[in-house]
């Protein structure tokens, strides 16, 4: 029988990874104690908290890792659960020492994108979704916070209409599908129930967002916003006044004059437009001939209006629709139907239009 020491199994251990923290469970303090004897070996795992989702996954990841060098000894992993100082201390550990507040400074490395339109119903919340989850395949570490309150959809369109973010005390840790963060009020709600606030509280919402919830280390945080320019539009002003913004109309004259006034309103609070995006385009038929359902020209109206570029245009495309209602995004199952395409692109051309950090405060200290 091969030698097999207690830091070969920590080390075995290393390999799993914490499913929503998205950290190995031995950097996160989480493994209590490891026995190894002739026969066999045990491994006590802490978890976070009493009744933690992610329990049987980290049961199954460790077994599977530590057999992987146990030879003929029996395997038995145990699960406990942290006590308050250790917990408390983890989320220090996560949280690290930056002041309080909200993480997403002009200082810090993470690019914020504010996804905003003037109407509804224009296609905004769908590409979020997707230039989130297009981010994520090029390799880009990606959140995103629907800061629609009124009118969420993110986590339908994402296909995770029932997950709920895990607490950890003060922490709150947001679910991951297709490899994006995600935080919504409909994890917090029952069912399909309405949010009826007033400012206030849509402004502690969003803060509460973007200092509760742990994130990590992102290189892209997208936020959904609602349509218009009412009180969600002006917090995410205030509290993010260096974000870029995207805005989202359709090819219709009237969508195109109410998208300029929400771009004016971003302009007002400090923001910088990034782009235009065109929705529910003119779209090429079978027979070769062209649909323009909603009209043309409006992506260009508002793109010339407020001088910026317009990023592109994405046609009409029931494959896009029924993309959106099924949870799975069309980048991902149909990426060569044309609004997977042209979103695509969108998305290449945002991250080529990365502005540069020069001139920004690096987290670096003389100490």
């Amino acid at each position: 029988m091969s030698v097999v020491s207690e830091s070969a199994v920590r080390d075995a251990l290393t390999r799993v990874i914490d499913p929503e923290i998205r950290r190995p469970i031995t950097e996160l303090d989480m493994v209590d104690e490891i026995q190894v004897t002739p026969g066999s070996i045990l491994a006590t795992i802490a978890l976070t908290i009493v009744g933690c989702p992610a329990s049987e996954r980290i049961k199954a990841d460790c077994e599977k890792e530590i057999s992987a060098i146990a030879g003929d000894r029996a395997v038995t992993v145990e699960l406990s659960v942290m006590d308050g100082p250790r917990r408390q201390a983890l989320i220090e550990k996560l949280r690290g020492t930056k002041p309080s507040g909200t993480p997403f400074t002009k200082d810090s490395l993470t690019r914020v994108i504010a996804v905003t339109s003037g109407k509804g119903g224009v296609g905004k919340s769908t590409i979020t979704t997707n230039l989130a989850v297009d981010a994520a395949q090029s390799g880009l570490r990606v959140g995103v916070i629907d800061a629609d309150v009124f009118g969420f959809s993110i986590p339908g369109l994402f296909g995770i209409p029932d997950a709920k973010p895990t607490r950890i005390d003060s922490m709150i840790v947001p679910p991951v599908a297709h490899d994006v963060k995600i935080i919504s009020i409909g994890m917090f709600v029952d069912g399909n129930q309405a949010v009826s606030w007033r400012g206030p509280m849509l402004h502690r919402t969003i803060n509460q967002f973007l200092t509760d919830v742990y994130f990590g280390d992102l290189d892209v945080l997208l936020l959904d916003l609602p349509p218009g320019t009412g009180d969600v539009a002006i917090s995410v002003g205030q509290l993010l006044p260096h974000a870029e913004v995207i805005v989202v109309t359709t090819p219709q004259e009237a969508a195109a004059e109410v998208a300029i006034r929400s771009a004016e309103v971003a302009q007002q609070t400090g923001q910088s437009i990034l782009g235009v995006i065109e929705t529910m385009s003119p779209a090429t038929l079978p027979d070769g001939s062209t649909l323009e359902l909603f009209g043309s020209g409006g992506g260009d109206t508002v793109s010339s209006k407020l001088g910026v570029p317009l990023l592109g245009q994405v046609p009409l495309s029931q494959t896009l629709r029924e993309s959106g209602d099924q949870g799975t995004p069309v980048v991902t199952t149909y990426p060569d139907d044309p609004a997977a395409q042209a979103i695509a692109q969108i998305g290449a051309q945002i991250r080529a239009l990365k502005p540069s950090i020069a001139g920004a405060s690096l987290p670096l200290s003389t100490r």
